[in-house]
């Protein structure tokens, strides 16, 4: 059955080489038509957001990303020059480097680059790095966890390519407070010392304005500190200095990122949303799970490149979206699971599942229209490997329709940072649509609080534990009752201290029954 007439009433910017493909979603007219509320609602929502209005309650902040990139649209003046006056003084910090103003005190000019940071401090500067760093004028490594053998291994990548000398490291955190990268600061401080280096002279600081890593910056003579405001969240923070920085640093052209953005921005205001590809998006989300999340968005990106681009909006739509209660107070245990991989990779790994198993997800492709610069070789007669890639998603597209798996296919001519710019911000406004849409706050994270809460309790628990082993040998529950502690976490934090050689562990025939002691 040909889906012609529905695939010709695709929405496109002709300018932007962009295209939004709906046709194998199935969201009739009539289903938009039911939403005018909720639509009307999203619209407004998002007005009130860019004017300047608390859009984040739980918090007290506005939420200002779509004013990085077009900072006219700041609602006050003190606004506008916390976004024009950090963008000036990260691109002559970038220029800096380059010409070797700022440089290793050993001599010569710094060839990689050690970004620090968590969540979406690491996330974005590593989509952009993955997708547009391919020329990038420093190698760019990552410490975006507390794994100190992940820490390890990255630092011996780093001596491979130059050595921690020939390093500059960015430390990206808002208030400094953050454990993982607190931690992992720590380490690579503790690295360049043991290298007989001055971490304070390879570093540099993005971070709130007098927060926790802003006075530590001051007090080990770091080379800089550019600020990133509270208006900013990490998950939409990539054109901020958060992301903006490390690209500037890389040679990216931040200016074009910064531009396909605006260009998305301006395109997705529209209040038509025939003609709103942001609204669209959100509509067909919400078509495709119900308005409950009911099924799993599956993005598959058909090109190298974007082989991040999953991961960066796992963390965009699913610490945006899950929420337990709805902007009422209502539980509603909302949200979308997002996870992919890339194309045609997924031929031989979850397309099987996705076309013949569990229908509880729909497919977002993700369409790179330009195979590459220049000319290719044929494959096969008359076909190149881009042939071939354009024929796996074609054909995985047709295949998931026909055993009735919905897809929606975005479009754009090639990865550059125009496009990059345009898919993200797109990604932003769908996300703040679908939150209008069901009635939840995009922009907290009580979760994630939750758990950093609950990982403080842990570690207070551990450091009794420590406290509490004796040259004897205990159980977990004899050490609980001696400490007033749950007697499993108790034995969590026993197992810990075994595995790194501060206790010793006799294993029973359950963990009822294992010892323990110094």
């Amino acid at each position: 059955m040909s889906n012609w007439n529905t695939y010709t009433n695709l929405l496109r910017y002709q300018d932007l080489r962009f295209s939004l493909d709906l046709s194998r979603t199935d969201m009739e007219q009539s289903y938009i038509d039911s939403l005018k509320p909720q639509i009307d609602r999203a619209y407004a929502d998002l007005i009130k957001t860019e004017a300047g209005e608390i859009t984040n309650p739980d918090e007290g902040r506005m939420v200002g990303h779509y004013w990085l990139r077009n900072a006219d649209l700041a609602p006050t003046p003190e606004i506008k020059a916390q976004i024009t006056e950090p963008l000036a003084q990260l691109k002559q910090l970038a220029e800096d480097v380059h010409r070797g103003n700022i440089a290793p005190a050993s001599g010569g000019r710094f060839e990689n680059l050690l970004i620090i940071g968590i969540g979406g401090s690491a996330l974005g500067p590593q989509l952009v790095y993955d997708a547009l760093g391919t020329d990038s004028m420093l190698t760019t490594f990552f410490f975006d966890n507390t794994d100190p053998e992940g820490c390890d291994a990255t630092l011996k990548k780093i001596r491979k390519a130059g050595g921690l000398d020939k390093t500059l490291s960015l430390v990206v955190s808002k208030s400094g407070g953050t454990a993982e990268t607190r931690n992992a600061m720590l380490e690579a401080e503790k690295a360049y010392e043991d290298a007989g280096l001055k971490f304070g002279a390879h570093t540099v600081a993005i971070t709130g304005v007098d927060s926790k890593l802003d006075k530590y910056a001051v007090d080990h003579a770091f080379i800089a500190r550019i600020p990133m405001e509270d208006w900013v969240g990490g998950r939409t923070s990539v054109m901020s200095t958060v992301g903006l920085v490390p690209a500037a640093l890389q040679g990216i052209d931040i200016d074009a990122l910064l531009k396909g953005a605006k260009d998305m921005d301006a395109r997705t205001r529209e209040q038509d949303t025939a003609k709103n590809a942001a609204m669209q998006l959100a509509l067909a989300w919400h078509h495709a799970g119900n308005g409950k999340g009911e099924k799993d968005m599956v993005v598959l990106p058909y090109k190298d490149s974007l082989m991040l681009f999953s991961k960066y909006l796992q963390q965009l739509v699913m610490e945006s979206l899950g929420k337990e209660h709805d902007l009422d107070g209502n539980v509603v245990n909302q949200g979308i699971a997002v996870y992919g991989n890339k194309g045609s990779t997924d031929q031989h790994a979850y397309i099987q599942q996705l076309r013949d198993g569990v229908n509880n997800f729909f497919a977002t492709f993700i369409e790179v229209r330009n195979g590459r610069e220049g000319s290719s070789i044929e494959v096969d007669p008359g076909n190149t490997s881009a042939d071939y890639l354009q024929g796996f998603l074609r054909g995985t597209r047709k295949a998931l329709y026909e055993s009735g798996r919905k897809s929606i296919t975005l479009s754009i001519h090639k990865v550059t940072p125009h496009s990059l710019g345009m898919l993200i911000a797109l990604f932003e406004r769908a996300v703040s649509f679908y939150a209008s849409l069901i009635n939840v706050n995009a922009y907290h994270q009580p979760g994630v609080e939750a758990g950093k809460k609950a990982a403080g309790d842990f570690l207070e628990t551990l450091n009794q534990v420590r406290g509490a082993l004796t040259g004897w040998e205990k159980t977990a529950a004899e050490i609980a009752e001696a400490i007033s502690h749950d007697a499993e976490d108790v034995y969590h934090a026993l197992v810990h201290l075994s595995a790194n050689s501060e206790a010793i562990q006799s294993e029973g025939d359950n963990p009822s029954e294992d010892t323990f002691t110094l």
